[in-house]
């Protein structure tokens, strides 16, 4: 991926970040009139300052992505057999799900929460799989999940481990979601992008 195509994703993603973070923290407000900066007396302030804070999740959602992007080239050198690092992904993908569970289960946040949000984050990261191996190929099943489920989760454990409350955690795990789904979906479109273009550069002229 040259500098252009990684500059693109960076800025596209603190953007996804940023709008995710301001409706999300609306639906939060509207749900909860504590949370937020200053309450719905300041809406406009909220919505800045959440929008601000979506630009850094979105970073960090990159940091995260690129971060797993080089485990992996490492880990299939140090593996050698590729289906060995997708069993280790496979069963820290399960690990992480229900480690999650575990956490908010001993935060005693709500009754239902530390089983719904590990459903509910595999659920949606299997979707975003099954669309990302309709657009590639079978390969990207287990390397999906991994980055949807325990890079999403890594990224989160602030706010997941931290001293906060339900609404927290959904506020800064959605817009990593979101920012990890944007970035796995749109990186086979720049690598086919960028390889037709080396493909026609080097096509001699008739």
């Amino acid at each position: 991926m040259n500098l252009k195509k990684w500059f693109f994703l960076f800025w596209s993603s603190m953007a996804a970040g940023a709008i995710v973070c301001v409706v999300t923290g609306a639906i939060m407000q509207w749900l909860d009139p504590e949370f937020g900066f200053l309450g719905f007396e300041a809406a406009g302030f909220n919505a800045l300052m959440m929008a601000m804070v979506g630009l850094m999740i979105g970073a960090f959602s990159q940091m995260g992505f690129f971060a797993y992007l080089t485990l992996n080239y490492i880990a299939l050198s140090v593996f050698g057999k590729k289906y060995l690092w997708n069993a280790l992904q496979g069963y820290t993908t399960v690990f992480a799900a229900g480690g999650l569970g575990y956490i908010l289960y001993e935060k005693n946040l709500n009754n239902w929460f530390f089983w719904l949000l590990p459903v509910a984050l595999l659920l949606l990261s299997g979707a975003v799989t099954w669309f990302k191996i309709k657009q590639t190929n079978k390969t990207a099943l287990i390397p999906t999940m991994f980055l949807m489920v325990v890079v999403t989760f890594i990224e989160a454990w602030p706010a997941i481990k931290g001293d906060t409350n339900m609404y927290a955690i959904i506020f800064m795990i959605v817009p990593l979601f979101v920012c990890n789904a944007y970035q796995i979906m749109m990186m086979h479109r720049l690598l086919k992008k960028e390889t037709d273009q080396a493909a026609v550069a080097a096509k001699p002229v008739a």
